[in-house]
């Protein structure tokens, strides 16, 4: 038996099935004494949790810090704690953290955008506090003794940042989209994923598994023969990747450069470690998710030379700003609350009403660059309309530094014409256009064919933009999630892109499937994309005319 879902992570992987175990639960007849040692008892097991989350962050790096540091952050959060004491009255304190976070996610999910997204990590936090005021094992993923497939209806993001790739050799989870965080960390992590498989079987019928993360399929209880002609196929495949050696380019000559996306100084020396040209993309505040100051210019130029000094000389870094609201919140540029936070003041639109945050940037970016070996360029995110990139161009100009914007609205991408009037380059996020242009939110299972980077229609705005670029002699890349797909790599290549960013693990893999291809290839796969009626039929045509 079979059945398919979205690949995100290409490689295969088999072997006896795993899946998460059973959350604690409250018990019916749990004690009560009063409402005030129920909370502070709450409060000592939300602080344990934190705690743990807060040292597994300090080990991991790119998004599964992230995701573990901002989860970390909810357990901590006051307002919980107050919904706690809420349901304090009668009721132990499991009892009242399980009722608190019902009212809590019921609130979340109602009021939709990125409230509802957090509906999962809430009910983690839950399962973690529960467990921790009943002595028992934190709930999540096993860790198998044996290489082993893991299926799920979802996983929290903590969870899958936790995971072990020695252990857990794929993923296929029910749930779950191209963007969603277990794709992401999945692919920082280089496990073979993949999601939205509807059905999928959850029970015991599956014993084992092989799930291959290039063509989507899961096989159940596979043939001997099949799981080693697939693993000789993924061993060649990746065995081209370890031998790439760089730099980025066709099989035929055309240059494309192959970046990596970074966030610290220690990401960015073990990114460095590959056959890149550069970091094009430095996600600057993931530095400063746990500041509640805004950390001082001299701070902050220690911060980014580390990243300069990381990547060597004369390669350049794409130095991001703040890309804080939304997703990602900092204490020290928060807007209050708003209705839709994606839709709202985030990223460049910070600086509207807190000028002093870019300009302390700008400045403490400047001074790391001073002396530094690489190349620096300045981006910022969120920009919708010329007058914003022609602002932040004087700004960054005004520093000696490279300018450039993020294209992540379907208006920039419209405009992005005039927009390079004023910047020297361009820089794709293929997630949040994706979700903007579809208006689909990006963390949204049920949404997750929309935001899917093989849209023909979000390939046709690339298509514009790459245009755009070649008319005015600018260079324009993608950093975004489709960057680590190498198939779509090569779409990206043949729509003009100049400039591919991923995360480091996908760097080989990426850069050896473009250099198997000539550019007439590219371009005959990015037509075949453009021209498919939905992203499975693009890519069984890539897939047919590259592999």
């Amino acid at each position: 038996m079979s059945t398919t879902g979205t690949p995100v992570v290409p490689g295969v992987g088999a072997g006896p099935v795993v899946r998460p175990g059973a959350r604690a639960e409250a018990p019916a007849d749990e004690p009560f004494t009063d409402s005030d040692t129920t909370v502070a008892a709450f409060t000592a097991a939300a602080a344990v949790v934190a705690e743990r989350l807060t040292a597994r962050a300090a080990h991991a790096s790119g998004a599964a810090a992230e995701v573990l540091q901002a989860t970390a952050g909810m357990a901590a959060d006051r307002g919980l704690a107050t919904f706690v004491a809420k349901q304090a009255d009668g009721a132990g304190p499991a009892t009242a953290t399980t009722r608190a976070v019902d009212d809590l996610a019921a609130m979340f999910t109602a009021a939709g955008g990125l409230m509802a997204e957090r509906v999962t990590d809430l009910h983690d936090v839950r399962d973690r506090v529960v467990a921790e005021l009943l002595g028992v094992p934190e709930p999540g993923v096993p860790v198998p003794d044996v290489p082993s497939v893991l299926f799920a209806d979802d996983l929290a993001p903590a969870d899958t940042a936790g995971l072990d790739p020695e252990r857990v050799v794929a993923i296929a989870i029910r749930l779950g989209g191209t963007t969603s965080h277990t794709a992401i960390i999945a692919r920082q992590l280089g496990i073979p994923c993949v999601v939205g498989v509807t059905d999928l079987p959850l029970d015991d019928s599956a014993t084992a598994a092989l799930v291959d993360g290039t063509t989507g399929e899961v096989v159940i209880d596979p043939e001997p023969a099949d799981v080693e002609a697939r693993q000789l196929a993924d061993a060649a495949r990746r065995s081209a990747g370890a031998s790439w050696t760089g730099p980025g380019a066709t099989s035929d000559g055309h240059a494309v450069q192959v970046l990596a996306n970074v966030q610290d100084g220690a990401g960015a020396r073990t990114a460095a470690e590959q056959p890149i040209e550069g970091f094009g993309l430095y996600r600057t505040e993931l530095s400063f998710l746990e500041r509640s100051a805004e950390p001082t210019v001299a701070e902050q130029t220690e911060i980014y030379r580390a990243v300069f000094d990381a990547v060597g000389a004369g390669h350049k870094v794409v130095v991001r700003t703040l890309d804080a609201g939304s997703d990602k919140p900092l204490q020290f540029a928060d807007m209050g609350d708003e209705p839709n936070p994606a839709l709202g003041i985030r990223g460049l639109r910070i600086a509207t009403s807190r000028p002093e945050l870019l300009d302390h940037q700008l400045d403490a970016i400047a001074q790391a660059a001073e002396g530094a070996e690489a190349d620096v360029w300045v981006m910022a995110p969120m920009v919708a309309v010329t007058s914003e990139a022609a602002a932040l161009a004087e700004k960054v100009h005004g520093r000696g530094l490279q300018a450039g914007v993020m294209i992540e609205t379907p208006s920039a991408a419209l405009l992005a014409d005039r927009i390079l009037e004023h910047v020297d380059f361009l820089s794709i996020g293929t997630n949040d256009l994706s979700q903007y242009t579809f208006a689909a939110d990006r963390m949204a299972p049920a949404l997750s064919h929309l935001t899917d980077p093989w849209q023909p229609a979000l390939l046709m705005l690339i298509e514009q933009v790459a245009a755009a670029g070649l008319r005015a002699g600018k260079p324009v890349g993608v950093c975004g999630e489709a960057a680590a797909d190498p198939l779509l790599a090569c779409v990206l290549v043949g729509l003009g892109v100049s400039s591919l960013s991923c995360a480091a693990t996908a760097v080989r893999s990426v850069g050896a499937q473009v250099a198997s291809v000539t550019y007439e290839q590219c371009r005959a796969a990015a037509h075949a994309a453009l021209t498919a009626d939905d992203p499975e039929s693009a890519r069984t045509a890539v897939r047919a005319l590259l592999t």
